[in-house]
């Protein structure tokens, strides 16, 4: 595991919302809340840089938003869903419902 993951009751509710103040950082937590896992590359979009997306996954993982895990050549990324509700019931769940009735309808 990568160092700097908070346990879950040192999970503060402001490092959580600065986190999740970032659109990009949102888009991240979207593509994760189905509780799949993902690499650090397929979630990254092709027109930001990779050193910008360290940066964004210190900041989630730190905050405690996320999981990040080695795995060969890459890292691993999952939304520490479970810890999150624990901590903030209700909070991962508004978010994704209010995330969802603002996306674009096709």
């Amino acid at each position: 595991m990568i160092p700097n993951h908070p346990e879950p009751e040192q999970i503060q509710l402001e490092n959580v919302l600065l986190a999740l103040g970032n659109p990009l950082r949102l888009a991240i937590i979207r593509q994760l809340a189905d509780g799949c896992e993902a690499s650090c590359n397929a979630l990254r979009p092709p027109d930001i840089a990779k050193s910008t997306m360290t940066h964004h996954w210190r900041v989630l993982r730190d905050s405690g938003v996320i999981w990040q895990r080695p795995q060969g050549r890459e890292n691993m990324i999952s939304l520490r869903s479970e810890d999150l509700d624990n901590r903030f019931p209700g909070l991962l769940e508004t978010l994704l419902r209010v995330m969802n009735n603002e996306a674009p309808r096709a």
